[in-house]
């Protein structure tokens, strides 16, 4: 049985960026995965963040940018879960629910070498693929366990370009009436602009 390969990209999104679109789209054509999910993470009801978009609209902004691409979709499975949600938790869900589909993760360079504290991550470590993809500013290793790094479940990924965008960055241009053209999605933009969040 030829399983579905999916990648779960775990963020807040707020907003989603051309940033998160380059490094998805380039993952989605690889041999790793056969698409890209955009797993939103719920606001925390235990950190008030007063910059974090509702979950529905930073879900929306999701599916704006996303609209024309047939190997990313986004997904709120973690909308339902008890909060705070666990990614382990969430795989275990998911899995349950698709069967026929193969998760794999989706992270930067500066969550792998923190993987080690995450709740399970043996366990995630032992059933799912790991797709690590560079950080600017972060060049070296040395400071990830190099057990994880060296696993065959973890695949380092050096030729995705990589730019120093941020989405506090173009949350801060708005809020002071600066441009951030290229930076977002027409669409996404639009919807920014149009809901006037940020500012």
């Amino acid at each position: 049985m030829n399983m579905k390969k999916v990648g779960l990209f775990f963020g807040s999104f707020n907003p989603i960026h051309i940033g998160h679109l380059v490094i998805a789209s380039h993952i989605a054509e690889s041999e790793l995965v056969d698409e890209v999910w955009f797993v939103v993470s719920p606001q925390n009801p235990f950190k008030e963040k007063k910059s974090l978009l509702e979950d529905y609209h930073r879900l929306a902004l999701v599916n704006e940018a996303i609209e024309e691409e047939d190997r990313l979709k986004s997904c709120d499975i973690e909308f339902t879960m008890p909060k705070p949600s666990y990614t382990s938790d969430t795989l275990a869900y998911l899995m349950d629910k698709y069967p026929k589909y193969e998760f794999s993760l989706i992270m930067g360079e500066d969550n792998i070498k923190s993987f080690h504290k995450w709740k399970n991550y043996e366990t995630i470590l032992s059933n799912h693929s790991i797709v690590v993809y560079p950080r600017l500013g972060i060049n070296d290793h040395l400071q990830a366990d190099k057990r994880i790094l060296t696993h065959t479940n973890v695949h380092l990924l050096g030729d995705i370009p990589v730019m120093k965008i941020s989405a506090s960055y173009i949350r801060k241009r708005i809020k002071e009436g600066k441009s951030i053209r290229y930076l977002l999605t027409e669409k996404v933009a639009t919807y920014v602009d149009e809901m006037n969040f940020y500012r």
